[in-house]
């Protein structure tokens, strides 16, 4: 239960000035012992009086410390108390020898006469007009700090929150709040529609209100975005606008005519889209509709072996020609198909052609795999764009393009519709485009359906990989993989030299137990795996007994029991904890899906630090961009690679049982998969084929089938300021 304690702040031990978050010791009123308080202050200073309502936690190494839910800047209320909080030095121009004279002069109206009319410290003897001046400015920009706080937590803002909001604003905060309060998820980071909505609804804005439709439309679209649909069509529009937005039809139309003349929406015909996502989407094909009017002299191929000297497959010897004479072109394939000898093979047609070539990946880990796996340096796509953190955006592009002649792009159904974009916009017109990747894993995180659109459109030429090659025929793995993404079950054999291993289990309770002991004592003793960095658990869902969260919580206590813990909105982090990150932090140099160990913790400063493959601090504001990775969401996991992966797979997880998940789940692993589940479970994610449909039109833009396309060019213009989000 909340308790509400008032007194002054006797000494501050840390405050962070971006998220707010303070370390102090309160006087209490009444009270010897100096009271702990830890939470969101703004604009808080030594001597300064409040009221502060929170509730007590007990930290491991501090003992008892007040949370502050919030609290209010007070005036003292008697003579010394006005001394000590003039004389404290937040004041400007105020120090302790002049406090004492102006409470002298006006006694106890000392603050009220400050407040009112400030100038009448004039008549305090040995104050100047220009001291008095630069206390009057100071006062009142403290004083303009206070009102916006309170405005703010009156109208149901947390002091979190509130602080992000007075950083955000400043002295403008209330005028901004009170005339639009749905700005504030396009503003301030955290807070998203449903914040703002309900402090809309604080401040008497009706449910029909213009502001609330437009800015529950562009809502409603960033949701559909989040799950990897760059439009809504109409009809799928005016449904969820009535199902989460409550909301009657026909208020839709003239707020979407409001936000197109306000660029907020594109429409294109009954296609509603972000204009991010459609300059993204348009700016794509006209990108690449661009490369391939470029003409490219045709290669010379001057051996037809590998580096090995073995003879290449017909299919591979397909993808090699092609790109002989191809200006883009898709190179396609499960595990074990060929893909990265074929794609070295490339590279080495390439060079022998005297053409500049660069190699990039989506992601770190993937990067580091191609440039290993080719001998040559390769890039994440940020890194290659030369991505400035600063003013976030990409430094190559439509006007500074890469100096290249080719470029292999490898994890290519991993690329959304926005980072592709950024990513052709930078291509020179003569080079030559190569994209590899698996078509039948689950799609980008983001919106798009890149690589499966730039296929079905048939304007690409593709090579498709099939063969499995000798060296992995002993692969459970690869067979399996291969026989799953066919409709057929898997063939399971769980002698102890096996690498595919199914351990069957119906009872959630004993699923979740059996993968608690797999990962902390069979699989460590069996092979020597470690349960950190060699073993992860891929859950189809997040919730649920057999769900991600659960098994973090689960995992984490087996295996990081001792863990000097941290706790942060509900959720403990420990020394010790394998943690992902789960957005983008270019300031930081991480990014969404990197995963490292918490190595250290200040509990002073409340700083984590994070060993990803450098040390990485975090501080209060940052917490919420790192979760527990013991286990993991399958689309987590792409774009990754586990010597080890067990897999929950029951018929909880009923709704996300599909072939493409579970497929992209096994090919995760190198060396070993262990399902754990049953057979009723594994044959409803094999049986069901029909992938999730995502509202794209890339393949009908490529086509010339959603009107005319903007002359060569303009679609990578559009794209100036849409290039990239997070």
């Amino acid at each position: 239960m909340s308790q509400l304690y008032k007194g002054f702040i006797d000494r501050i031990t840390y405050h962070n000035p971006d998220s707010g978050y303070t370390i102090a010791r309160l006087a209490v009123e009444g009270e010897r012992e100096r009271v702990t308080i830890v939470g969101a202050l703004a604009s808080v200073q030594e001597g300064e009086n409040v009221e502060v309502e929170g509730l007590w936690e007990n930290h491991p190494k501090y003992g008892k410390q007040l949370k502050i839910e919030n609290y209010k800047t007070v005036y003292p209320s008697t003579l010394e108390g006005i001394q000590k909080y003039l004389g404290s030095g937040m004041i400007k121009g105020i120090g302790p020898v002049s406090a004492k004279r102006i409470v002298a002069h006006f006694g106890a109206a000392t603050l009220d006469i400050i407040d009112a009319d400030p100038q009448r410290l004039g008549e305090v003897p040995k104050l100047g007009q220009k001291r008095v001046d630069l206390i009057a400015a100071a006062w009142g920009e403290q004083r303009q700090i206070k009102d916006v706080m309170v405005f703010l937590q009156s109208h149901g803002i947390t002091t979190g929150y509130a602080v992000k909001i007075f950083k955000e604003y400043g002295q403008e905060a209330i005028h901004k709040v009170r005339s639009n309060p749905y700005r504030l998820e396009r503003d301030v980071a955290g807070i998203g529609f449903r914040i703002a909505d309900r402090i809309a609804q604080n401040l008497g804005l009706g449910r029909e209100a213009p502001a609330r439709v437009q800015a529950g439309i562009r809502y409603l679209l960033t949701q559909a975005a989040d799950d990897g649909h760059v439009f809504l069509p109409a009809v799928e529009l005016m449904e969820r606008a009535r199902e989460i937005l409550e909301i009657n039809a026909e208020l839709l139309p003239p707020a979407l005519e409001d936000l197109r003349a306000d660029d907020g929406v594109v429409t294109e015909g009954t296609h509603y889209y972000l204009p991010p996502l459609h300059r993204a989407e348009v700016g794509a094909a006209s990108s690449l509709q661009r490369l391939l009017r470029a003409p490219a002299e045709p290669l010379q191929i001057v051996r037809e072996t590998d580096e090995d000297g073995l003879e290449l497959a017909l299919a591979q010897k397909q993808a090699v020609e092609l790109v002989a004479v191809s200006k883009v072109m898709v190179l396609t394939g499960g595990p074990g198909t060929g893909k990265t000898t074929v794609t070295r093979r490339i590279l080495r047609l390439l060079e022998e052609g005297e053409l500049k070539v660069a190699l990039c990946s989506p992601t770190g880990r993937a990067a580091k795999r191609l440039s290993e796996a080719c001998g040559r340096e390769a890039r994440t796509i940020h890194r290659l764009l030369e991505f400035q953190p600063a003013e976030r955006q990409f430094k190559k592009g439509y006007d500074d393009r890469l100096e290249i002649d080719a470029l292999i792009v490898d994890e290519a159904s991993m690329i959304d519709v926005v980072l592709m974009n950024a990513l052709l916009r930078a291509l020179p017109d003569a080079a030559r485009l190569v994209l590899v990747g698996d078509v039948d894993q689950l799609p980008s995180v983001g919106p798009g359906n890149v690589l499966r659109d730039i296929i079905d459109s048939g304007e690409i030429p593709v090579v498709r990989l099939t063969q499995i090659f000798r060296q992995d025929e002993a692969s459970h793995i690869v067979r399996n993989a291969h026989l799953i993404n066919d409709g057929a079950m898997p063939v399971i054999d769980n002698s102890a030299s096996a690498d595919f291993y199914f351990a069957r289990e119906s009872d959630p309770a004993k699923v979740v137990a059996l993968v608690e002991e797999l990962c902390a004592a069979r699989l460590p003793g069996h092979g020597g795996w470690d349960p950190l960095r060699d073993i992860q658990v891929l859950s189809p869902m997040y919730r649920g007994e057999t769900g991600a969260l659960n098994l973090n919580q689960r995992l984490q206590q087996r295996l990081n029991a001792g863990g000097r813990p941290y706790h942060h909105r509900g959720n403990e982090l420990r020394v010790g904890d394998k943690v992902m990150q789960v957005k983008n932090n270019y300031d930081k140099g991480v990014f969404n899906g990197d995963m490292g160990i918490v190595e250290r913790l200040d509990a002073d400063k409340q700083i984590l630090c994070v060993r990803f493959d450098y040390a990485v601090e975090y501080d209060q504001a940052d917490l919420d961009e790192l979760t527990l990775a013991y286990a993991i969401s399958t689309h987590r996991s792409q774009g990754s690679e586990f010597p080890v992966v067990v897999l929950p797979l029951t018929t909880q997880h009923y709704v996300m049982l599909q072939r493409n998940l579970l497929y992209t789940a096994i090919t995760r692993a190198k060396k070993m998969v262990v399902i754990v589940g049953t057979d009723k479970a594994l044959k409803l994610a094999i049986e069901n084929d029909e992938v999730a449909r995502r509202f794209t039109t890339l393949k009908e833009r490529l086509r010339g089938e959603v009107g005319p396309l903007l002359e060569a060019g303009a679609g990578e213009r559009l794209g100036d300021d849409g290039g990239f989000s997070d």
